[in-house]
């Protein structure tokens, strides 16, 4: 089951190849994303039952557990409120002359390799085949970054490849002295198995582990859009279509925090302290939550906006990673998941006002809570939620890892840590709540919803946030429990 789901994506991008007919390519991607989740609730259930599924095929390269499957539910539930969201946002797309239709079997083509690629690497406990597909997303995703072909949109696109591409080289470096580390004490089947280094940590050379982080943590951290590697990642997010700039923020960024958190178990168990790891991401971290709220504070596009608010909350988890407390791990990964699905929700939610406005302008746009009635209120209390106020999921998460920062006694790291957190509310409330109200310039606008199907689907999303931000499921509880004992060593 865990190699059919790897062939999902595989089969889907075929068959996109071979049939034309739009209405047969919305039905093929939502066959494929709904049967990729019904496997992963399956693998789920396995996991969860025997701590850990791996298969013989392919050399044994396929494993799975509470970190890996943690996140892979995060790619394919995301993936399928994409697919449903797709529908309705690229129909109108072309009805706007956006885009020909002939474009549409692209446009999917692209989006079932990069999710292919995002799998792959959550898959596999080889290293360098993880490295590979996450260099395989940047790939994949560019293309889509510059799906239409306007002089923005290729720039970023081709901003996004250099600096990612070189990200992914430094990266590169960094598993390969990861590799020379344990020259001596792995097999030569066990070569970059991240399950032997982890298992083998304490006999790995601690200098070679030390200086393999720093390169792993920079390489990762730039496709993470971690300070100051960020600079790809407000462009890209603003000029993909909507349903991407959801896949590139609430799946991708944390495709590459995952390679960074394989990293940090190895490493914290092969020096016996977190303390050197923990001092590289809270300076990264907190930097980056400093550089989202200056450039928030002065932003113009509300595209723009949600993205420098990802890595802001991709800072919030290096923080979390790196205080590397039971509580801080637990808050670090419930964040994952609540950050992919509110800022997923928002990006969705803005393709709703950019194809009703057709601007991403915030001083363009007025009144969206009369012309957009469901999407106008969704946007709303999202903005609210990504702020982290109660009672949302967003707000739970960042509790946890505050209460954690200061049970750690890092005083100042906390300050630091609330009082920007205060400052990027207030660069949200200031510029973004107003274009709520006012009435709207353009008469020729027209009061409703168009996107019915995809607009439900981001009402689920902030029933999903509302409800996991006053209760947290049991079974939901154990997998991150789990995942965090396998973090830090338990």
């Amino acid at each position: 089951m865990g190699i059919f789901l790897v062939s999902v994506p595989v089969i889907a991008v075929l068959m996109f190849i071979l049939f034309k007919n739009s209405r047969i390519q919305h039905i093929i991607s939502l066959v494929a994303s709904s049967l990729s989740i019904i496997i992963a609730v399956y693998l789920t259930r396995n996991v969860m039952l025997f701590h850990s599924v791996s298969y013989s095929a392919w050399g044994g390269i396929f494993y799975i557990d509470y970190l890996s499957i943690i996140v892979l539910d995060i790619v394919l539930l995301i993936s399928l409120i994409v697919s449903i969201y797709s529908i309705g946002y690229m129909e109108t797309e072309i009805k706007h002359g956006k885009i020909d239709r002939s474009r549409l079997s692209l446009y999917y083509i692209l989006m079932y390799s990069f999710i292919f690629t995002m799998v792959l690497a959550l898959t596999v406990k080889n290293m360098g085949i993880m490295w590979i597909a996450i260099e395989g997303t940047t790939l994949s995703s560019a293309f889509l970054v510059g799906f239409y072909n306007d002089k923005c949109s290729l720039e970023a696109a081709w901003k996004y490849v250099i600096i990612c591409s070189v990200g992914i080289a430094i990266a590169m470096l960094g598993i390969i002295f990861l590799h020379l580390s344990s020259i001596g004490v792995l097999e030569s089947q066990q070569f970059l198995d991240w399950t032997a280094l982890y298992d083998n940590a304490k006999s790995l050379k601690s200098p070679i582990v030390k200086l393999a982080f720093i390169f792993i943590l920079i390489g990762f951290g730039t496709k993470t859009g971690l300070a100051p590697m960020h600079t790809w990642l407000p462009d890209a997010h603003s000029q993909a279509p909507s349903p991407i700039s959801a896949l590139l923020s609430g799946v991708l960024l944390n495709s590459a925090m995952y390679g960074i958190i394989r990293a940090v178990a190895i490493v914290n168990r092969n020096l016996g302290s977190s303390i050197y790891t923990g001092r590289l991401l809270i300076a990264l971290g907190i930097l980056s939550i400093f550089t989202a709220a200056i450039c928030i504070l002065a932003q113009k596009d509300y595209k723009r906006l949600l993205a420098y608010s990802s890595i802001e909350h991709m800072g919030i988890i290096a923080v979390g990673i790196g205080i590397f407390t039971p509580l801080s791990i637990f808050g670090a990964l419930l964040h994952m998941i609540n950050h992919s699905l509110t800022k997923s929700m928002l990006f969705l939610t803005s393709g709703n006002i950019l194809q009703k406005y057709d601007t991403k302008q915030i001083s363009k746009i007025k009144g969206a809570l009369k012309l957009l009635p469901v999407s106008g209120i969704v946007f709303l209390l999202g903005l609210f939620a990504i702020a982290g106020m109660p009672p949302f999921s967003v707000f739970a998460s960042e509790f946890n890892i505050i209460v954690s920062i200061f049970v750690a006694k890092r005083f100042f790291v906390g300050s630091a840590f609330i009082l920007l957190l205060a400052i990027i509310f207030a660069g949200i409330a200031v510029n973004l709540f107003k274009i709520f109200y006012g009435n709207n310039q353009e008469e020729d606008l027209q009061r409703g919803e168009t996107n019915i199907p995809g607009t439900v689907a981001i009402v689920v999303l902030l029933v999903v946030i509302t409800i996991t931000g006053l209760f947290i499921p049991n079974e939901l509880k154990d997998l991150i429990t789990q995942a965090q004992n396998i973090i830090i060593g338990m």
